[in-house]
């Protein structure tokens, strides 16, 4: 790495060490002056980086500085005080330094170092030219519309702002307007046709995915809305939203948070919006016969999740349990459902599903040229008839199809629906699990809780898709039931006509819903289309463990 330029070099005391600091463009560090000889003995026995007393912040990771006011010297009599080593240390001037410290798991924490100065002036200088450099950061917001949900996961959202996210926001300087929503779709709402966008930096949501999903659901619509486009036409090319979306997790699972952060933790999220981290997100687009229906960017599931979804909304009163409950109810009723599928491939150069490459921070495939990407918006304007070649079509019979823009990880399931997808390439990973025994469906489950590869089934389909639709056979027209029906006997064809004319005859069921991010879908027949980094959010995707590990990284600079 080339060395940086220095700003300012001074020898500063910390705790009670003087310290070689030094100021550059990208970083900020500080080392312990030991004499050569100590160094050497220290170094064989804990190594260089604990004996020198070596740090290094990147500026970009610092929250803010201040001056610091020294203790006054107690005038407390007869009480037994502390003696400063330096008798002049009373008088000294210092400053305190605001930064990110990664811990274990993904999380960050604020960390403070408070570095002595001999003189006022000099104080000043430090301050100031730390000022300097973070102001140089334009990407940091500098106000924000925050929507606070009290009532998801566990009522949490407002005492979790107050307590952990707030004070993160003063210490930085961030200016933010906040409403605590009172029903449902309010910040949605609120987003669509009231809300003053241009005054703000970006948009912060406290609560879970649902909350999230009225956040992107009103931003989206409000800048196709300005933008002129019709959100009804499916073949739309629709326009990225301009503000970046913040997630305070306060919710039941927060998938979207762990998915892009890497942990459900608010201190970290509140610490990625303030140094304005910013990683874009594909959309699904989901419509029925031209008419939009929803958004999408984590989990699209007919079949087993729909109907998991399906019945624990009538268990609301049992709170976050009430998944478990209807897993297991919907595992038990081994319900499957007819219909076809078609498919537009995405092409080689974004990967595949089994490939084992998981989207990370800094993701090379996420960051290719948008020429590459643009390319299926160039097919997609193709007319079906010149594009029948290039669809996929399959038709059977489903325990659940599922549709995943990104891992969809979360804490019960590290891994997720599908590992390898990707947050930003203008994908999304269509997986179709065929009928099957239901031990052979529960082993599929269970590897989406271990390191086993959970389509390494010869039940399980997965392909990487640009677009797809879905027809549920009870929708399907006559002439396709009529070629499908051909291919059995004559008694089959009898007995399937009875069946589908007499639905109560419970032979085997009809449909089920759509599990659209957590929301319900009555749609059986859908067409979906993955709108290509289409939000941005206040993250920079998962990190890889070694930025939290290596202790080169705190040396980086120096």
């Amino acid at each position: 790495m080339e060395k940086q330029p220095r700003l300012l070099c001074s020898q500063l005391s910390v705790e009670n060490r003087v310290c070689d600091v030094t100021l550059s463009s990208s970083f900020l560090s500080w080392r312990e002056v030991v004499d050569s000889s100590k160094r050497r003995i220290a170094a064989n026995v804990y190594g260089l980086l604990k004996a020198a007393g070596s740090h290094c912040v990147p500026v970009c990771e610092i929250i803010a500085v201040q001056e610091t006011e020294e203790d006054c010297p107690s005038t407390d009599v007869g009480k037994w005080q502390k003696v400063p080593q330096n008798p002049a240390g009373s008088n000294q001037h210092a400053f305190t330094v605001s930064y990110v410290e990664r811990t274990l798991k993904h999380r960050w924490r604020c960390s403070e170092v408070t570095l002595h100065c001999p003189d006022r002036k000099l104080c000043l200088q430090w301050v100031q030219a730390i000022r300097e450099q973070l102001t140089l950061l334009t990407i940091r917001p500098k106000r924000l519309l925050v929507y606070i949900n009290p009532h998801g996961g566990k009522q949490r959202g407002k005492r979790i702002y107050e307590q952990k996210v707030a004070p993160i926001f003063s210490r930085a300087s961030i200016t933010a307007d906040v409403i605590v929503t009172e029903r449902a779709n309010h910040a949605r709402d609120h987003l669509k046709t009231e809300a003053d966008l241009k005054k703000y930096d970006g948009v912060v949501c406290v609560g879970g995915d649902g909350m999230f999903s009225e956040i992107m659901h009103g931003l989206i619509s409000r800048t196709q809305c300005d933008s002129g486009v019709d959100q009804n036409r499916a073949d739309e090319t629709l326009i990225p939203c301009g503000l970046r979306v913040g997630i305070i997790p306060a919710g039941s699972t927060d998938c979207i948070c762990y998915a892009t952060v890497g942990c459900n933790d608010p201190v970290t999220s509140a610490l990625h919006i303030v140094v304005g981290d910013s990683q874009p997100l594909d959309v699904c687009s989901v419509h029925q016969n031209n008419a939009f229906l929803r958004y999408s960017v984590s989990l699209l599931g007919y079949g087993f999740y729909g109907d998991v979804l399906m019945d624990s909304e009538r268990k609301r009163w049992m709170g976050p349990a009430r998944y478990d409950i209807s897993g297991v109810k919907t595992f038990l009723s081994h319900r499957y459902y007819e219909g076809t599928i078609s498919f537009l491939p995405a092409d080689g150069s974004v990967g595949t599903p089994r490939d084992k490459i998981q989207c990370r921070s800094g993701c090379n495939i996420c960051q290719l040229p948008s020429a590459d990407k643009a390319v299926y918006k160039v097919e997609d304007s193709i007319s079906d008839t010149e594009n029948k070649d290039v669809w996929q079509v399959i038709r059977g019979k489903f325990l659940a199809i599922n549709v995943a823009c990104m891992s969809c990880a979360c804490p019960r399931s590290p891994k997720g629906l599908s590992p390898s997808a990707h947050l930003a390439d203008g994908t999304a990973d269509l997986i179709l699990v065929r009928k099957c025994s239901r031990l052979d469906f529960l082993r599929h489950l269970l590897r989406h809780i271990n390191k086993n590869d959970q389509f390494d089934h010869p039940f399980v389909e997965v392909y990487r898709v640009r677009q797809f639709r879905f027809t549920p056979r009870y929708q399907e027209t006559d002439s396709e039931l009529d070629l499908r029906e051909a291919e059995g006997s004559s008694s089959k064809r009898f007995f399937t006509q009875i069946c589908r004319e007499h639905q109560a005859c419970n032979c085997a069921p009809t449909h089920s819903s759509w599990n659209c991010d957590g929301e319900i879908l009555p749609h059986g027949a859908i067409q979906v289309r993955v709108h290509c980094q289409l939000i941005k959010l206040f993250a920079r995707g998962i990190e890889e463990q070694s930025v939290f590990e290596d202790p080169s990284y705190a040396l980086c600079a120096i």
